[in-house]
Protein backbone atom coordinates (compact mmCIF):
# COMPACT_ATOMS: atom_id res chain seq x y z
CA UNK A 1 0.00 0.00 0.00
CA UNK A 2 1.10 3.53 -0.68
CA UNK A 3 1.85 5.04 2.72
CA UNK A 4 1.95 8.64 1.47
CA UNK A 5 -0.97 11.00 1.43
CA UNK A 6 -1.47 10.49 -2.29
CA UNK A 7 -4.01 7.95 -3.60
CA UNK A 8 -2.50 4.57 -4.42
CA UNK A 9 -1.92 3.96 -8.13
CA UNK A 10 -3.51 0.75 -9.39
CA UNK A 11 -3.28 -0.98 -12.78
CA UNK A 12 -6.07 -3.43 -13.68
CA UNK A 13 -5.89 -5.57 -16.82
CA UNK A 14 -9.09 -6.92 -18.34
CA UNK A 15 -10.74 -3.83 -16.86
CA UNK A 16 -13.56 -3.30 -19.36
CA UNK A 17 -15.88 -6.11 -18.22
CA UNK A 18 -16.34 -8.99 -15.80
CA UNK A 19 -14.17 -9.28 -12.68
CA UNK A 20 -11.90 -6.50 -13.93
CA UNK A 21 -14.71 -4.00 -14.21
CA UNK A 22 -16.09 -4.88 -10.80
CA UNK A 23 -12.57 -4.47 -9.41
CA UNK A 24 -12.31 -1.02 -10.97
CA UNK A 25 -15.44 -0.01 -9.09
CA UNK A 26 -14.15 -1.48 -5.83
CA UNK A 27 -10.87 0.42 -5.96
CA UNK A 28 -12.66 3.57 -7.12
CA UNK A 29 -14.87 3.47 -3.99
CA UNK A 30 -11.67 3.53 -1.94
CA UNK A 31 -10.27 6.56 -3.76
CA UNK A 32 -7.50 4.93 -5.80
CA UNK A 33 -6.03 6.35 -8.99
CA UNK A 34 -6.71 3.65 -11.57
CA UNK A 35 -5.32 2.73 -14.98
CA UNK A 36 -7.74 0.55 -16.95
CA UNK A 37 -6.20 -1.82 -19.52
CA UNK A 38 -8.17 -3.87 -22.05
CA UNK A 39 -8.68 -4.07 -25.82
CA UNK A 40 -12.14 -2.53 -26.31
CA UNK A 41 -11.79 1.26 -26.16
CA UNK A 42 -15.51 1.97 -25.86
CA UNK A 43 -16.05 -0.33 -22.90
CA UNK A 44 -12.90 1.00 -21.28
CA UNK A 45 -14.28 4.52 -21.49
CA UNK A 46 -17.59 3.38 -19.99
CA UNK A 47 -15.77 1.66 -17.10
CA UNK A 48 -13.56 4.72 -16.65
CA UNK A 49 -16.63 6.97 -16.44
CA UNK A 50 -18.01 4.74 -13.67
CA UNK A 51 -14.75 5.07 -11.74
CA UNK A 52 -14.72 8.83 -12.10
CA UNK A 53 -18.36 8.93 -11.05
CA UNK A 54 -17.29 7.25 -7.81
CA UNK A 55 -14.71 9.98 -7.24
CA UNK A 56 -11.58 8.24 -8.51
CA UNK A 57 -8.97 9.52 -10.91
CA UNK A 58 -8.87 7.10 -13.83
CA UNK A 59 -7.33 6.73 -17.27
CA UNK A 60 -7.80 4.21 -20.08
CA UNK A 61 -5.04 2.52 -22.06
CA UNK A 62 -6.27 0.19 -24.84
CA UNK A 63 -3.91 -2.77 -24.56
CA UNK A 64 -3.64 -6.34 -25.81
CA UNK A 65 -1.81 -8.01 -22.91
CA UNK A 66 -0.58 -10.78 -25.23
CA UNK A 67 1.85 -8.21 -26.68
CA UNK A 68 4.73 -7.49 -24.26
CA UNK A 69 5.58 -4.24 -26.01
CA UNK A 70 2.04 -2.92 -25.52
CA UNK A 71 2.12 -3.90 -21.84
CA UNK A 72 5.47 -2.20 -21.27
CA UNK A 73 4.28 0.94 -23.05
CA UNK A 74 1.11 0.94 -20.92
CA UNK A 75 3.13 0.73 -17.71
CA UNK A 76 5.28 3.67 -18.78
CA UNK A 77 2.21 5.72 -19.59
CA UNK A 78 0.61 4.93 -16.24
CA UNK A 79 3.59 6.31 -14.33
CA UNK A 80 3.69 9.41 -16.51
CA UNK A 81 -0.02 10.12 -15.99
CA UNK A 82 -0.69 8.89 -12.44
CA UNK A 83 2.64 8.38 -10.72
CA UNK A 84 4.49 5.33 -9.34
CA UNK A 85 2.51 2.10 -9.57
CA UNK A 86 1.60 0.68 -6.15
CA UNK A 87 -0.58 -2.27 -7.21
CA UNK A 88 -0.64 -4.19 -10.48
CA UNK A 89 -3.56 -6.60 -10.95
CA UNK A 90 -3.23 -9.25 -13.67
CA UNK A 91 -6.76 -10.29 -14.55
CA UNK A 92 -7.22 -10.37 -18.35
CA UNK A 93 -8.22 -13.77 -19.71
CA UNK A 94 -9.48 -15.62 -22.76
CA UNK A 95 -10.83 -19.13 -23.12
CA UNK A 96 -12.34 -21.54 -25.62
CA UNK A 97 -15.02 -24.10 -24.78
CA UNK A 98 -14.13 -27.15 -26.88
CA UNK A 99 -12.56 -30.58 -26.62
CA UNK A 100 -8.87 -30.57 -27.53
CA UNK A 101 -9.56 -32.39 -30.80
CA UNK A 102 -11.52 -29.36 -32.03
CA UNK A 103 -9.06 -26.61 -31.08
CA UNK A 104 -6.60 -25.29 -33.65
CA UNK A 105 -2.97 -24.68 -32.62
CA UNK A 106 -3.46 -20.98 -33.34
CA UNK A 107 -6.45 -20.69 -31.01
CA UNK A 108 -4.70 -22.70 -28.31
CA UNK A 109 -1.67 -20.43 -28.50
CA UNK A 110 -3.89 -17.34 -28.36
CA UNK A 111 -5.57 -18.46 -25.11
CA UNK A 112 -2.14 -19.15 -23.64
CA UNK A 113 -0.73 -15.81 -24.81
CA UNK A 114 -3.57 -13.83 -23.22
CA UNK A 115 -4.27 -15.84 -20.07
CA UNK A 116 -0.73 -16.90 -19.16
CA UNK A 117 1.80 -14.78 -21.03
CA UNK A 118 -0.28 -11.66 -20.36
CA UNK A 119 0.34 -12.24 -16.64
CA UNK A 120 4.06 -12.74 -17.27
CA UNK A 121 4.38 -9.53 -19.30
CA UNK A 122 2.32 -7.59 -16.75
CA UNK A 123 4.44 -8.89 -13.89
CA UNK A 124 7.65 -8.01 -15.73
CA UNK A 125 6.46 -4.47 -16.43
CA UNK A 126 5.39 -3.98 -12.80
CA UNK A 127 8.61 -5.40 -11.34
CA UNK A 128 10.75 -3.22 -13.60
CA UNK A 129 9.33 -0.21 -11.78
CA UNK A 130 8.65 -1.61 -8.30
CA UNK A 131 12.20 -2.95 -7.88
CA UNK A 132 13.56 0.59 -8.15
CA UNK A 133 11.40 1.60 -5.16
CA UNK A 134 11.63 -1.75 -3.31
CA UNK A 135 7.89 -1.81 -2.73
CA UNK A 136 4.61 -2.64 -4.45
CA UNK A 137 2.07 -5.43 -4.78
CA UNK A 138 1.32 -7.70 -7.74
CA UNK A 139 -2.00 -9.54 -7.69
CA UNK A 140 -2.52 -12.63 -9.85
CA UNK A 141 -6.22 -13.38 -10.36
CA UNK A 142 -6.06 -17.15 -10.60
CA UNK A 143 -8.60 -19.93 -10.37
CA UNK A 144 -9.34 -23.16 -8.54
CA UNK A 145 -8.73 -24.62 -12.01
CA UNK A 146 -5.03 -24.03 -11.30
CA UNK A 147 -5.37 -27.04 -8.98
CA UNK A 148 -8.10 -29.11 -10.65
CA UNK A 149 -8.66 -28.95 -14.40
CA UNK A 150 -12.03 -29.59 -16.01
CA UNK A 151 -12.96 -30.85 -19.48
CA UNK A 152 -13.65 -28.55 -22.43
CA UNK A 153 -11.25 -25.84 -21.20
CA UNK A 154 -7.81 -27.43 -21.49
CA UNK A 155 -6.14 -24.26 -22.80
CA UNK A 156 -7.53 -22.08 -20.00
CA UNK A 157 -6.83 -24.66 -17.28
CA UNK A 158 -3.30 -25.12 -18.58
CA UNK A 159 -2.75 -21.36 -18.46
CA UNK A 160 -4.02 -21.13 -14.88
CA UNK A 161 -1.72 -23.98 -13.84
CA UNK A 162 1.13 -22.12 -15.51
CA UNK A 163 0.31 -18.89 -13.65
CA UNK A 164 0.47 -20.75 -10.34
CA UNK A 165 3.85 -22.30 -11.18
CA UNK A 166 5.23 -18.99 -12.47
CA UNK A 167 4.03 -17.11 -9.39
CA UNK A 168 5.48 -19.60 -6.92
CA UNK A 169 8.85 -19.55 -8.68
CA UNK A 170 8.95 -15.75 -8.77
CA UNK A 171 7.92 -15.52 -5.12
CA UNK A 172 10.99 -17.50 -4.06
CA UNK A 173 13.20 -15.26 -6.21
CA UNK A 174 11.81 -12.16 -4.51
CA UNK A 175 12.29 -13.75 -1.09
CA UNK A 176 15.90 -14.56 -2.00
CA UNK A 177 16.45 -10.92 -2.93
CA UNK A 178 14.94 -9.77 0.36
CA UNK A 179 12.49 -7.76 -1.72
CA UNK A 180 9.72 -5.70 -0.19
CA UNK A 181 7.49 -6.42 -3.19
CA UNK A 182 4.50 -8.56 -2.31
CA UNK A 183 3.15 -11.20 -4.67
CA UNK A 184 -0.27 -12.73 -4.06
CA UNK A 185 -2.56 -15.07 -5.96
CA UNK A 186 -6.32 -15.59 -5.70
CA UNK A 187 -8.00 -18.89 -6.59
CA UNK A 188 -11.40 -17.96 -7.97
CA UNK A 189 -14.58 -20.05 -8.26
CA UNK A 190 -17.03 -19.80 -11.14
CA UNK A 191 -18.09 -16.17 -11.66
CA UNK A 192 -21.03 -14.71 -13.60
CA UNK A 193 -19.14 -12.64 -16.17
CA UNK A 194 -19.75 -11.98 -19.90
CA UNK A 195 -17.10 -14.56 -20.85
CA UNK A 196 -19.84 -17.13 -21.37
CA UNK A 197 -21.53 -14.86 -23.89
CA UNK A 198 -18.47 -14.09 -26.00
CA UNK A 199 -15.93 -16.88 -25.52
CA UNK A 200 -15.12 -18.96 -28.56
CA UNK A 201 -16.82 -22.36 -28.54
CA UNK A 202 -17.40 -25.40 -30.68
CA UNK A 203 -20.24 -26.59 -28.45
CA UNK A 204 -23.72 -26.76 -29.91
CA UNK A 205 -25.25 -25.47 -26.67
CA UNK A 206 -24.58 -22.18 -24.92
CA UNK A 207 -21.69 -22.21 -22.36
CA UNK A 208 -22.49 -21.52 -18.73
CA UNK A 209 -20.69 -21.43 -15.35
CA UNK A 210 -20.36 -24.85 -13.74
CA UNK A 211 -21.61 -25.65 -10.25
CA UNK A 212 -22.09 -23.00 -7.57
CA UNK A 213 -20.89 -19.61 -8.77
CA UNK A 214 -20.75 -15.97 -7.68
CA UNK A 215 -21.29 -12.43 -8.85
CA UNK A 216 -18.11 -10.57 -9.90
CA UNK A 217 -18.45 -8.16 -6.99
CA UNK A 218 -17.51 -11.02 -4.64
CA UNK A 219 -14.30 -11.50 -6.61
CA UNK A 220 -13.63 -7.75 -6.62
CA UNK A 221 -13.92 -7.50 -2.83
CA UNK A 222 -11.51 -10.41 -2.49
CA UNK A 223 -9.02 -8.78 -4.88
CA UNK A 224 -9.09 -5.46 -3.02
CA UNK A 225 -8.57 -7.20 0.31
CA UNK A 226 -5.77 -9.43 -1.01
CA UNK A 227 -3.99 -6.42 -2.50
CA UNK A 228 -3.58 -4.99 1.00
CA UNK A 229 -3.50 -8.00 3.33
CA UNK A 230 -0.06 -9.45 2.46
CA UNK A 231 -1.53 -12.97 2.19
CA UNK A 232 0.45 -15.23 -0.20
CA UNK A 233 -2.72 -16.88 -1.50
CA UNK A 234 -6.46 -16.40 -1.04
CA UNK A 235 -8.97 -19.10 -1.92
CA UNK A 236 -12.28 -17.49 -2.85
CA UNK A 237 -15.56 -19.30 -2.22
CA UNK A 238 -16.57 -22.65 -0.78
CA UNK A 239 -16.50 -24.43 -4.17
CA UNK A 240 -12.86 -23.41 -4.70
CA UNK A 241 -11.86 -24.61 -1.24
CA UNK A 242 -13.68 -27.93 -1.67
CA UNK A 243 -12.29 -28.46 -5.18
CA UNK A 244 -8.71 -27.89 -4.05
CA UNK A 245 -9.17 -30.18 -1.04
CA UNK A 246 -10.77 -32.93 -3.14
CA UNK A 247 -7.96 -32.74 -5.69
CA UNK A 248 -5.41 -33.25 -2.92
CA UNK A 249 -7.27 -36.16 -1.31
CA UNK A 250 -9.03 -38.03 -4.13
CA UNK A 251 -7.74 -36.89 -7.54
CA UNK A 252 -8.75 -40.14 -9.27
CA UNK A 253 -12.30 -39.80 -8.00
CA UNK A 254 -12.36 -36.22 -9.30
CA UNK A 255 -11.27 -37.48 -12.72
CA UNK A 256 -14.20 -39.89 -12.89
CA UNK A 257 -16.67 -37.35 -11.49
CA UNK A 258 -15.73 -34.67 -14.02
CA UNK A 259 -15.67 -37.13 -16.90
CA UNK A 260 -19.28 -37.90 -15.99
CA UNK A 261 -20.55 -34.41 -15.14
CA UNK A 262 -18.10 -31.87 -16.53
CA UNK A 263 -19.47 -31.80 -20.08
CA UNK A 264 -23.18 -31.40 -19.33
CA UNK A 265 -22.45 -29.06 -16.44
CA UNK A 266 -20.87 -26.43 -18.68
CA UNK A 267 -23.70 -25.72 -21.12
CA UNK A 268 -27.38 -24.91 -21.12
CA UNK A 269 -30.08 -26.35 -23.38
CA UNK A 270 -30.03 -23.18 -25.51
CA UNK A 271 -28.48 -23.70 -28.97
CA UNK A 272 -25.50 -21.57 -29.91
CA UNK A 273 -26.44 -19.04 -32.59
CA UNK A 274 -24.77 -19.53 -35.96
CA UNK A 275 -23.62 -15.90 -36.03
CA UNK A 276 -22.36 -15.84 -32.43
CA UNK A 277 -19.35 -13.51 -32.13
CA UNK A 278 -16.24 -14.53 -30.18
CA UNK A 279 -13.64 -12.33 -28.49
CA UNK A 280 -10.61 -14.62 -28.73
CA UNK A 281 -8.86 -12.61 -31.44
CA UNK A 282 -10.86 -9.37 -31.48
CA UNK A 283 -13.09 -7.72 -28.87
CA UNK A 284 -16.82 -8.23 -29.26
CA UNK A 285 -18.58 -4.85 -29.41
CA UNK A 286 -21.48 -4.18 -27.08
CA UNK A 287 -22.43 -2.79 -23.68
CA UNK A 288 -21.06 -5.70 -21.63
CA UNK A 289 -20.39 -4.82 -18.01
CA UNK A 290 -19.26 -6.69 -14.88
CA UNK A 291 -22.10 -9.19 -14.71
CA UNK A 292 -22.99 -11.75 -17.32
CA UNK A 293 -26.25 -13.41 -18.26
CA UNK A 294 -26.49 -15.82 -15.31
CA UNK A 295 -27.34 -13.55 -12.40
CA UNK A 296 -30.36 -15.64 -11.43
CA UNK A 297 -28.15 -18.40 -10.04
CA UNK A 298 -25.22 -16.30 -8.84
CA UNK A 299 -24.41 -15.76 -5.16
CA UNK A 300 -23.71 -12.27 -3.81
CA UNK A 301 -21.72 -13.36 -0.75
CA UNK A 302 -19.35 -16.11 0.37
CA UNK A 303 -19.24 -17.24 3.99
CA UNK A 304 -15.95 -19.05 3.29
CA UNK A 305 -14.38 -15.86 1.95
CA UNK A 306 -15.59 -13.84 4.95
CA UNK A 307 -14.13 -16.44 7.31
CA UNK A 308 -10.82 -16.47 5.44
CA UNK A 309 -10.57 -12.69 5.49
CA UNK A 310 -11.32 -12.63 9.24
CA UNK A 311 -9.46 -15.76 10.28
CA UNK A 312 -7.24 -13.97 12.84
CA UNK A 313 -10.28 -12.67 14.70
CA UNK A 314 -12.01 -16.05 14.44
CA UNK A 315 -8.95 -17.83 15.79
CA UNK A 316 -8.62 -15.28 18.59
CA UNK A 317 -12.31 -15.67 19.43
CA UNK A 318 -12.04 -19.45 19.41
CA UNK A 319 -9.00 -19.28 21.69
CA UNK A 320 -10.81 -16.93 24.07
CA UNK A 321 -13.85 -19.20 24.21
CA UNK A 322 -11.59 -22.18 24.81
CA UNK A 323 -9.85 -20.43 27.70
CA UNK A 324 -13.18 -19.39 29.21
CA UNK A 325 -14.52 -22.94 28.93
CA UNK A 326 -11.34 -24.29 30.52
CA UNK A 327 -11.50 -21.76 33.37
CA UNK A 328 -15.16 -22.58 33.95
CA UNK A 329 -14.44 -26.30 33.97
CA UNK A 330 -11.60 -25.84 36.46
CA UNK A 331 -13.83 -23.68 38.64
CA UNK A 332 -16.58 -26.30 38.66
CA UNK A 333 -14.03 -29.02 39.41
CA UNK A 334 -12.61 -27.00 42.33
CA UNK A 335 -16.07 -26.32 43.77
CA UNK A 336 -16.92 -30.02 43.45
CA UNK A 337 -13.79 -30.98 45.41
CA UNK A 338 -14.56 -28.36 48.05
CA UNK A 339 -18.12 -29.71 48.43
CA UNK A 340 -16.81 -33.25 48.70
CA UNK A 341 -14.32 -32.14 51.38
CA UNK A 342 -17.03 -30.40 53.43
CA UNK A 343 -19.28 -33.47 53.29
CA UNK A 344 -16.46 -35.65 54.59
CA UNK A 345 -15.78 -33.26 57.49
CA UNK A 346 -19.45 -33.18 58.47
Amino acid sequence: MNNSQHPEVVVITGASAGIGRATVREFARHGASIALLARDADRLEAACAEARGLGAKAITIPTDVADPDQVEAAAARVEEALGPIDIWINNAMATIFAPLSKISPEDYRRVTDVTYHGYVWGTMAALKRMRQRKRGTIVQVGSALAYRSIPLQSAYCGAKHAIKGFTESLRTELMHEGSGIHLTMLEMPGVNTPQFEWCKTTLRKHPRPMGLYYQPEVAARAIYWAAHARRRELVVGGPSAMTILAEKLVPGLMDRYLARTGFRGQHTDEPVAADRAANLWDPVPGPYEARGAYSAGAHDHSIQLWASMHRKWLLAGSLALGLLWRARSHGEERRSKEDTGRRRLS
